[in-house]
């Protein structure tokens, strides 16, 4: 990425500064296998799936070595793996390995004068483009890929392939075939991932900077211009993902994975001209998604496994690290105190390497027996970091802190952390949990979020449920999909607070020197249950007392479940311990102390014991102290008083209530009162919405008698037809819209006193439905029937009532189906009957919904939708589907999941 004159300049400060020296020495020493032997360039293209690359003894990802193609490690009980879906779990992270080491490589040849190293990088381009096209375009999970199975894959090898190529070329290391070699994989891969546009994504940073690395290649202004300027462009990422307090909208996982491919965007985007750090406001953005992870990081410099982050991931891993070295050797102006985080990093004890997508360059490594060092990054690095280390930093001293876009308020007192989760839900990958409160103290991390394991694993869909986090949830289920917003926060002396509130649940937390105060109130209409989950970590005693008898909580993941009875009054107390620590909780409330069993955090490695507080009524509320102690607990008690909480310790009484201004405690050494209250800020919405869409309305007529449901339409009034076949209704996958002569459905709908009845007519060349008995997929947590010719019915009768989904598919020759309901939807597949059968165009099916509540007259509009699947033969997944509501846009991810607000309109007449 730099120019010939700025690797002159860079190769004078390698012979000048000894930090860039140890670097360049330690990525030769790294290096030195791949010179010594060829390294294995797979030929099969890369799956994801259940069980390629994970133990099948305890799920634990597979070590990967790429000196091993086909023999796979457990690094957890040692057992080897083989197979063709192991070797293509290995081919993920051996493509992204070549590519990073023929970076290394091109970067010590054109820095280091390693002419050897230029030389293997040239034949590992040239390589690489001799077998690209043999890579089958098809079955990805997200976005077009040859190499991969989703498109951000193929972008972060495509930035460090192209990043070795543009070294060798600007220190005139590349020879003329690899650099047409080159050529030809770069233009292959700005089709693929040009069209392929994510918006607003943590991937689509990595898409952007592989674009503007295309746009370097080939000098095409244009594509430049595309990548840096457009709507969801480089500039536009910065400054909208990034958010006012510089966190990206997803949580500090993704917002970290988003920060590298943004800084390497910003660095291509310099490359073609534009240094985008010249224009003030941007420069302070980056400054300021530079410190938020450092704001946010527990006390132990992991981050908090927010939403769909991995869990206990330390900030000092050299991928992070380089991060911070990279950001503030560019910044004229580095936020003050980040140079003294950054020290702090190198200074902890030595995290174990992980395995990420975009950093594998410890792969193989052992594990490190001394703290980091500025030898441990990447080539990147090498060309960017500052030669020195600057001398007499500031100490990193962060404190209490409300991330204002984030709504994340932390109550950071010393070691001690907790926080508040009252902002956005979080998109995509935000999980049920507004309100849940996380705990870091004595070096313990009591009660945490515990982010996402694995993707393709089942727990999957526990760590995304609100019973999983400590947070409020009403009626027995998670949390509907909503944001939470924060109406105080306020820090005074020793004493700290924060109010969130979300939909009719309110959660106020106050810390103080020794102990926090947390404060859960339901104010609602009509009643309801609400139940407060608890996840201490460690060994936990009932230390108030109490005996405990069976008791029930539904859910596939819970299990062991029990009630404490015989309590008494007052605050029930649990004493978790860890080590030498302890956290007390002092839980007071009217109703009932369940405890179960449920998964623990991701690698923990077993199941964990967790509590739930459970009350009923349109108002109630639950509080209680929490202590964590290094050694004797000094919290006595926690009792009401009316409108106020009485917290008694060995230091005397303090008293806590809300005020009108926010919130008092007044004790032994006098009275604080805490303000900060807040306005909830007004979603901008124009006054006219000139692109929201008109519904798609359609009609359902009325017959005296139900069809026989043979598969066909005999027997269906036909009169009002539903057609699905324009481009416009098609969500595609790899391939456009073929045109309704190869793709399209024809769909008829009736009514009567007994329920909605649905005829279909599918146009196309092959029916590829899946039998029965096919042995499972193991892809991915979606239903393996979505990889079929078959259909997805939505229904909902009213606004306030609750959606039905169902996907019916083929089942056999004989005209039988298979139903299932879909994922979030109400129902059970007995309230769906059917028929299909063969036609000389494709296929028709005919299906009967009888629905709870199914009490229409004509006249009467429901909600409907119905998508049509499309399967071909030389496919394992969908190639893509009709919609009639209107599609468009890319299949990719969507499984069988329709929100209710995108169905149709049908009136009953």
């Amino acid at each position: 990425m730099l120019s010939a004159g700025e690797l002159e300049a860079r190769r004078a400060l390698l012979a000048e500064s000894p930090d860039l020296a140890a670097l360049a020495r330690r990525l030769a020493e790294r290096a030195a296998p791949l010179m010594a032997r060829r390294p294995s360039v797979p030929r099969m293209k890369a799956l994801l799936s259940t069980e390629g690359g994970m133990c099948l003894h305890d799920g634990t990802p597979l070590a990967f070595d790429p000196w091993s193609p086909t023999e796979h490690r457990c690094p957890r009980c040692g057992s080897g793996f083989s197979g063709e879906r192991h070797d293509r779990a290995w081919a993920r992270f051996q493509h992204l390995w070549l590519a990073e080491q023929a970076a290394t490589l091109a970067a010590l040849g054109a820095i280091a004068d390693h002419r050897g190293a230029a030389e293997r990088a040239a034949d590992m381009l040239a390589e690489y483009a001799g077998a690209y096209f043999e890579f089958p375009n098809r079955d990805n999970v997200l976005g077009p890929s040859r190499l991969f199975f989703s498109t951000y894959l193929e972008s972060i090898w495509l930035n460090n392939y192209l990043a070795a190529a543009t070294l060798l070329r600007e220190a005139g290391l590349l020879p003329d075939s690899a650099a047409q070699a080159v050529n030809t994989v770069a233009d292959e891969a700005a089709n693929l991932i040009g069209e392929f546009d994510e918006g607003f994504s943590n991937r689509q940073t990595w898409n952007n900077a592989a674009l503007a690395a295309i746009a370097v290649w080939f000098e095409d202004e244009e594509l430049a211009a595309r990548a840096v300027e457009s709507e969801t462009g480089i500039v536009a990422h910065l400054v909208r993902g990034f958010g006012e307090d510089g966190m990206w909208y997803e949580g500090e996982n993704y917002h970290l994975f988003a920060l590298r491919g943004q800084l390497l965007g910003m660095g291509w985007a310099a490359a073609a001209g534009g240094d985008l750090l010249r224009e003030p406001a941007l420069a302070r953005q980056l400054a300021s998604a530079l410190r938020a992870p450092a704001v946010t990081a527990l006390p132990d410099r992991t981050f908090p496994a927010r939403k769909d982050s991995r869990f206990g991931v330390s900030l000092a891993q050299p991928m992070y690290l380089e991060l911070w070295e990279v950001g503030l050797a560019r910044l004229a102006e580095p936020p003050a105190g980040l140079w003294g985080w950054l020290a702090e990093l190198y200074a902890s004890p030595p995290p174990v390497a992980a395995t990420f997508d975009s950093y594998l360059y410890e792969t193989g490594a052992p594990a490190p027996s001394a703290p980091r060092s500025r030898a441990d990054l990447s080539w990147w690095s090498l060309l960017e970091m500052a030669p020195s280390f600057p001398a007499d930093v500031a100490p990193w001293s962060p404190g209490p802190v409300l991330l204002e876009s984030q709504g994340l308020a932390i109550l950071r007192r010393g070691d001690r952390y907790a926080s508040l989760e009252c902002g956005p839900y979080g998109g995509g990958h935000g999980h049920p949990d507004r309100l849940h409160v996380t705990l870091h103290a004595n070096g313990r991390h009591w009660l945490s979020d515990p982010g996402t394991g694995s993707y393709v694993s089942r727990d999957l869909f526990w760590y995304r449920s609100t019973l999983a986090h400590n947070a409020p949830m009403l009626d027995g289920v998670s949390q509907p999909v909503a944001d939470a917003w924060c109406s105080a926060f306020a820090a005074d002396g020793e004493w700290t607070w924060a109010r969130g509130v979300f939909g009719e649940l309110t959660r106020t937390l106050v810390a103080g020197p020794g102990y926090l105060l947390d404060v859960v109130e339901l104010s609602a209409p009509i009643d309801h249950r609400i139940e407060l989950p608890w996840h201490p970590a460690g060994s936990v005693e009932v230390v108030s007392g109490g005996s405990w008898t069976p008791d029930e909580i539904p859910g596939e993941f819970v299990s062991g479940a029990e009630r404490l009875e015989g309590r008494g009054d007052g605050a029930v107390v649990l004493r978790a311990r860890d080590g030498g620590a302890t956290l007390t909780l002092h839980l007071l409330f009217d109703g009932d102390l369940l405890r179960a069993t449920g998964p623990g955090n991701p690698g923990a490695g077993g199941p964990s014991t967790f509590y739930i507080e459970r009350a009923t009524g349109r108002n109630a509320t639950l509080a209680a102290v929490l202590e964590p102690s290094g050694g004797v607990a000094s919290v006595r008690g926690l009792r009401a008083d009316g409108a106020a909480f009485l917290v008694e310790s060995a230091s005397g009484t303090d008293r806590h209530v809300a005020t009108v201004e926010g919130w008092e405690i007044s004790g032994p050494d006098g009275a604080v009162r805490l303000g900060g209250a807040r306005r909830r800020r007004a979603a901008p919405r124009p006054l006219i919405d000139m692109n929201r869409p008109e519904p798609a309305r359609a009609f359902a007529l009325h017959v005296p008698e139900p069809p026989p449901l043979a598969g066909t339409l005999d027997g269906f009034e036909t009169g009002q037809p539903i057609a699905l076949d324009h481009e416009d209704q098609y969500r595609r996958s790899e391939e456009a819209f073929a045109g309704a002569g190869e793709f399209s459905a024809t769909a008829v709908l009736n009514w009567d006193v007994d329920g909605l009845y649905v005829g279909l007519d599918v146009v196309k060349p092959d029916v590829v439905f899946r039998d029965a008995g096919a042995p499972p997929l193991r892809l991915d947590n979606e239903p393996d029937d979505l990889n079929s010719d078959g259909v997805q019915v939505y229904v909902r009768l009213g606004a306030e009532e609750p959606a039905y989904g169902f996907l019916a598919v083929p089942a056999d020759e004989e005209g039988a189906i298979r139903v299932r309901v879909t994922e979030g939807s109400a129902g059970s597949a007995e309230m769906v009957a059917g028929a299909w059968q063969r036609t000389d165009a494709g296929y028709s099916m005919s299906l009967a919904l009888a629905l709870p509540g199914w009490a229409v007259r004509s006249g009467d509009e429901i909600g409907f939708d119905l998508i049509v699947n499309e399967m071909r033969p030389d496919r394992t997944r969908r190639a893509g589907q009709l919609v009639w509501s209107g599609g468009g846009g890319w299949v990719y991810l969507r499984g069988d999941r329709h929100a209710p607000e995108r169905m149709g309109i049908v009136e009953l007449r």
